[in-house]
């Protein structure tokens, strides 16, 4: 496979520039698909940082803009600066705290995120529909392998298994924390619905298969942040699709996927509670003020003292700075952190970025109308956690694929 060049002529300035122009060989291009597939797949395993995603992700932000395959347009432009003024607003912060070599760290941790997510929105603009699907089949992979290693893990099926998959009597999976599992089989299990609500009845009904693994699998990670993300994106989801169906016999059809999607759930939720471990830990989390949330040493005594900290400090006070000397723990709230970790202005240019990406995301999805419902798989999501705001994936990390371009 060889990357060809047209042929330079002197006395013409067209030819000239159509000879610049490289043109890569679709043998290459397919190749830089297969890598980013493999990217992605590898993104629900998450042992050790940085995981193996991180070190792939760097090669696929170098190459997909290389082959051609990541075009950059005005829309990511103006994605990008907001990006990089929330970047900057770390980088100052850096400068309030004790410790420089922690932030510093962090921030630029951030900066490869973004970059990775700008590229990313390039590479779904430059072929929106294939490459979400390509995009969403690796994840699911990931996914449901995560959700595999849980389940196996949670229930001994391989001895030696549990203390690797399981943390404190909670699935984790493949990551090293139970509440990252949940949250990162979300997305899967959206997609995992959309394929069955519109896909030929056979293909839906292989993908119906996964439904009851992946919502097990959220149910054992025993997350409350996961739980409450997939009602709240399950019902945007299903608000979404029945305004954009084109007739009202697709209304009926998500009606009826739906109430059968209901008593899966219930009757997975029934046999779960049938085993009393399960059922114990179930019962214990399902209250939303745990000991250690109360209480001013507490989660949220400490996001009483983040918010005062954040009216003092428009610089910010540094990334991971707030754990380190004002509280036991991190703040676990995406805006408080925000303006803790970026000052006023990185904080600000974050809602701002959280909003026009809800806003772009709706507009897609209403332009979806009579689609294949993949727009409302991939905002329902980023509605749920903006309104949680405790996201365990950054809220931009799945929409801006779709919606800045």
């Amino acid at each position: 496979m060889a990357v060809t060049y047209d042929a330079v002529q002197e006395t013409a300035p067209a030819s000239r520039d159509r000879g610049a122009r490289r043109q890569v060989s679709p043998g290459i291009k397919r190749l830089a698909l297969v890598y980013l597939w493999i990217t992605i797949a590898t993104g629900g395993i998450v042992y050790w940082e940085p995981a193996p995603y991180d070190g792939l992700m760097i090669g696929a932000i170098i190459l997909l803009p290389l082959v051609g395959l990541a075009p950059f347009t005005r829309g990511l432009s103006v994605y990008l600066l907001l990006l990089c003024g929330i970047v900057a607003g770390g980088y100052i912060a850096t400068t309030q705290a004790g410790v420089l070599s922690v932030p510093v760290t962090h921030v630029s941790i951030t900066l490869y995120l973004a970059l990775s997510s700008v590229v990313m929105a390039a590479f779904v603009a430059h072929n929106p529909d294939a490459n979400v699907r390509l995009i969403m089949s690796a994840y699911m992979a990931a996914a449901l392998v995560a959700a595999s290693a849980a389940l196996i893990g949670y229930f001994d099926l391989v001895p030696g298994l549990y203390d690797i998959f399981t943390e404190f009597g909670r699935a984790r999976g493949t990551f090293k924390d139970p509440n990252v599992l949940g949250a990162f089989l979300v997305p899967a299990l959206l997609y995992a619905f959309n394929v069955v609500l519109t896909a030929r009845l056979l293909r839906g009904s292989l993908w119906a298969i996964a439904l009851p693994l992946l919502l097990l699998g959220t149910l054992l990670s025993v997350s409350r942040g996961a739980w409450l993300n997939l009602a709240v994106s399950l019902m945007v989801y299903s608000a979404f699709v029945f305004i954009i169906a084109a007739t009202n016999r697709e209304r009926l059809k998500l009606i009826i996927v739906m109430v059968l999607a209901g008593l899966c759930a219930v009757g997975v939720l029934a046999a779960a509670q049938s085993i009393p471990k399960v059922a114990d830990i179930m019962g214990e989390r399902a209250t939303f003020e745990q000991s250690y949330d109360v209480g001013p040493e507490g989660r949220f005594g400490g996001q009483e003292k983040a918010a005062e900290l954040v009216v003092t400090h428009p610089l910010g006070i540094g990334a991971l700075e707030f754990g380190r000397v004002h509280h036991h723990e991190d703040v676990h709230e995406v805006y408080l952190n925000m303006y803790l970790n970026t000052g006023w202005i990185g904080g600000t240019l974050y809602i701002f970025l959280v909003l026009a990406t809800l806003v772009l995301g709706v507009q897609l999805v209403l332009r979806d109308r009579g689609g294949n419902g993949l727009s409302a798989v991939l905002v329902a999501p980023s509605s749920a956690w903006c309104w949680r705001a405790q996201s365990s994936i950054p809220i931009t990390g799945v929409t801006s694929i779709s919606s800045w371009r």
